[in-house]
């Protein structure tokens, strides 16, 4: 799958990327994790750390899927509202949810902390707001059901938002220690410590056949080599697809720019992440390096073609949005990109356990938050494949009630 296109910025911050070689022998483990991406990553150090024999393989370089054009923006709430999400699953269930990606966020800063390579982990507030004053009274019902739950979120008024951002909205929610991060270097920072700890990455090695036993998977590498494991986690982010269907998930197309360093912030209060209410959204951070990356502009096509053809003139319209809020700042375009982008019809990520792939779990962490899912995903895995059960279990798996089919 083409993934993306376009100049990418996470690349250029790493001086000196890790490499791994390419599996040229049979071999066995514990858990085989097929991607070298967030999700594969994390549940192999998760994996790793309680002492079970982990081997993570990849078809391309890691990192070179769609972690590279990830801007981890790390926040709990997601495209789909607390709301929402209660509707169609029930309140408690939603903030379970809710709950278990503000863990995620706390587990990612723990784990950055500890990592050879540093990830740039930084926390940030939130700023999502009304984009027009029809959304006003659903920002307020979100708000007052976010504390009920005891979340940490504010309802500014128009005077509190002009009172620190240069531009006039009726309302937003503001919410407090969301983060940021550099999304390779976590992946390479996960993926080093993994290797510290005994687990074997292979690049360059595609999977493109399986079989399945009573108490075992045996997979095969496009050069014929076996890997024998007692489980397997899928965790090709939105290739999953080349294994299999799942009618709850969704490919479109996304984009973001990312400016060149910008020299004054004084308007941008604690450079805030920013969202808003509108379908689809824009969105903004910063990075250590001062730049701007702004992003959204989502289209509804799975064809990279076509993603590809709109990539400059959606560049040209995430400028003008960023300038419509901030005219102040000078944001000069330095990189810009298409990617496909993965989500699920009914709003929550997923772990599919099908009849066809006994011994498999596979982590479809689709969604606004792909790398607080992830987290939340390789948790809940780790704990079936250590204990064989985890409460959360059926929170996420596709066959949850209520899912769309």
């Amino acid at each position: 799958m083409d993934l993306q296109s376009g100049k990418l910025y996470w690349p250029t911050t790493i001086t000196a990327p890790p490499s791994y070689p390419k599996l040229e022998e049979d071999i066995s483990c514990d858990v085989l994790i097929i991607g070298a991406g967030s999700s594969g990553a994390q549940c192999a150090n998760l994996l790793c750390e309680q002492g079970l024999s982990v081997v993570l393989v990849d078809k391309r370089k890691a990192g070179e899927g769609s972690t590279s054009t990830n801007t981890a923006l790390i926040q709990y709430a997601g495209e789909k509202s607390f709301v929402s999400l209660s509707h169609s699953f029930g309140e408690e269930a939603a903030a379970r949810h809710l709950k278990l990606c503000e863990q995620s966020i706390n587990e990612i800063e723990r784990v950055s902390r500890r990592l050879p390579v540093d990830p740039d982990f930084i926390r940030r507030d939130s700023l999502y707001y009304a984009s027009c004053k029809e959304d006003v009274s659903d920002l307020t019902a979100e708000y007052h059901l976010l504390k009920n739950y005891g979340f940490k979120v504010d309802l500014w008024d128009a005077g509190q938002i002009t009172g620190r951002y240069p531009f006039q909205k009726e309302a937003a929610l503001y919410y407090h220690d969301d983060a940021e991060m550099n999304p390779l270097k976590f992946v390479y920072g996960l993926l080093e410590k993994v290797k510290a700890l005994g687990g074997q990455i292979y690049e360059n090695t595609e999977i493109t056949g399986r079989r399945f036993e009573q108490d075992y998977a045996v997979f095969y590498t496009k050069e014929h080599r076996e890997i024998r494991a007692r489980h397997v986690i899928i965790a090709a982010g939105y290739e999953d697809s080349d294994f299999k269907t799942e009618k709850n998930a969704t490919l479109a197309s996304s984009y973001a720019v990312i400016t060149k360093s910008v020299a004054d912030f004084s308007s941008w209060h604690k450079r805030t992440l920013i969202w808003e209410t509108a379908r689809p959204y824009v969105y903004m951070r910063t990075t250590p390096d001062n730049r701007i990356i702004i992003g959204g502009m989502d289209k509804d096509t799975s064809y990279s073609g076509t993603r590809d053809s709109k990539i400059l003139a959606s560049k040209d319209k995430l400028l003008e949005a960023f300038k419509d809020l901030f005219p102040d700042i000078q944001a000069i375009p330095e990189y810009y990109l298409g990617a496909f982008y993965g989500g699920t019809h009914d709003g929550m990520p997923i772990i599919g356990q099908y009849e066809s792939y006994p011994h498999c779990y596979i982590i479809m962490a689709y969604g606004d938050n792909g790398t607080v899912y992830n987290g939340v995903l390789a948790k809940i895995v780790t704990d079936k494949i250590l204990t064989g059960s985890s409460p959360d279990l059926e929170l996420y798996l596709q066959t949850r009630p209520l899912a769309v089919t």
